[in-house]
């Protein structure tokens, strides 16, 4: 598989490991839009699990730290949900507090079809992952005794309230004086950021400082972490690409811990069709994988796939090659099935992918 591009801790109970907000989505079958739909199918979602999950389904042991609403039905389907993924979770129960308490987020998301492309609500109100705190979990025990290889942290969780930005902020700090990895991604969303961007800007910029991986785009690196650079690369591809190498010098300036920098590729012909690559910058080096046309049924959980390949590679200490196309693989997959996340059902079916090989394995 090539030169390791990265060297991992040994001897740690958790390969990956990452804190999160739960919650499930609901979709309106057969592509329907949501706004018409009289029938909803619901899953269980979380854009952190969704990286996780590639892992955890190639054998991995794989670790969530999350809350959850004490007595909920919907509580009781996530933990199922989460465990028949062969992920291990851990996390406190609060009380509901009455109808008007808490609740586990709920994500309406239609696929879209054709020129029709899909669309998101979020109803976060009530949130209970909004009220994770670094009280709620032993960091000593998890980091020192248990043992982290990677710890994946995303922004979306980190901006949800001040506290679980001081949360995010902690865990980071724990990993790194044990010797943890960091990846973090950045995953700018302006409605997170509204009112709060001094706020936002100072925590982010050190979780950066500690982390080992970054992952996010042109954009999310201007306005997550205030790095100077190009004009954001619009919807051209080739424009994104020089865009993104551009900044990659500025950002290894900023945060010398930076080992390897990463971001998608995606160019948008219709709501079944996309362009899909990558690109990867590991210790000044550029790898890339020119887009290529994939087929979608649900884009949803794409960038996460992503991510968890790209993940799971450099766990399995491959080359940075290997485990860029390993992650544009595990991305092409998710956007295959309904739910926001892929479950490879072996290495051998990603590669496969890679490829171009689609035919039938018997």
């Amino acid at each position: 598989m090539g030169k390791t591009v990265l060297k991992l801790p040994e001897n740690k109970k958790h390969a990956l490991m990452t804190a999160t907000s739960m919650g499930i989505r609901l979709t309106p079958p057969d592509r329907q839009p949501m706004h018409t739909a009289t029938t909803l199918e619901m899953q269980v979602t979380s854009a952190e699990t969704n990286v996780v999950t590639i892992a955890a389904s190639l054998g991995l042991p794989v670790k969530v730290l999350t809350k959850f609403v004490q007595g909920s039905p919907i509580s009781r389907l996530i933990k199922n949900n989460l465990a028949s993924r062969q992920i291990e979770v851990e996390g406190p129960e609060i009380e509901q507090g009455g109808p008007w308490g808490y609740r586990h987020q709920i994500n309406m998301a239609d696929s879209g079809l054709g020129l029709r492309g899909p669309r998101v609500h979020n109803d976060r109100a009530g949130e209970v992952g909004r009220t994770m705190s670094v009280e709620d979990f032993d960091l000593d025990r998890i980091f020192r005794q248990e043992g982290v290889r990677i710890l994946h942290l995303s922004g979306l969780v980190a901006a949800l309230s001040p506290d679980t930005g001081r949360f995010c902020t902690e865990l980071a700090r724990a990993a790194q004086a044990s010797g943890t990895l960091v990846s973090f991604d950045l995953n700018h969303r302006a409605s997170f950021w509204e009112g709060r961007e001094e706020e936002l800007h100072r925590i982010f910029t050190e979780i950066a400082a500690a982390s080992d991986i970054l992952v996010g785009n042109e954009e999310d690196f201007q306005l997550c972490l205030g790095v100077r650079g190009p004009e954001p690369g619009g919807s051209d591809v080739g424009a994104k690409i020089d865009a993104f190498s551009g900044m990659i010098a500025e950002v290894r300036k900023q945060f010398p811990r930076a080992q390897l920098c990463a971001t998608t590729l995606r160019e948008v012909i219709s709501a079944d069709m996309h362009l899909w690559g990558a690109v990867l910058v590991a210790q000044g080096e550029t790898h890339l994988v020119q887009p290529r046309e994939i087929p979608v049924i649900d884009r949803i959980g794409g960038g996460d796939g992503f991510v968890g390949g790209l993940l799971y590679g450099l766990l399995r200490e491959w080359s940075a090659e290997d485990s860029l196309h390993f992650g544009w693989a595990t991305g092409a997959l998710a956007v295959t099935v309904l739910t926001d996340y892929a479950q490879p059902a072996d290495e051998e079916q990603v590669w496969s992918i890679w490829k171009g090989n689609a035919r039938v394995k018997r």
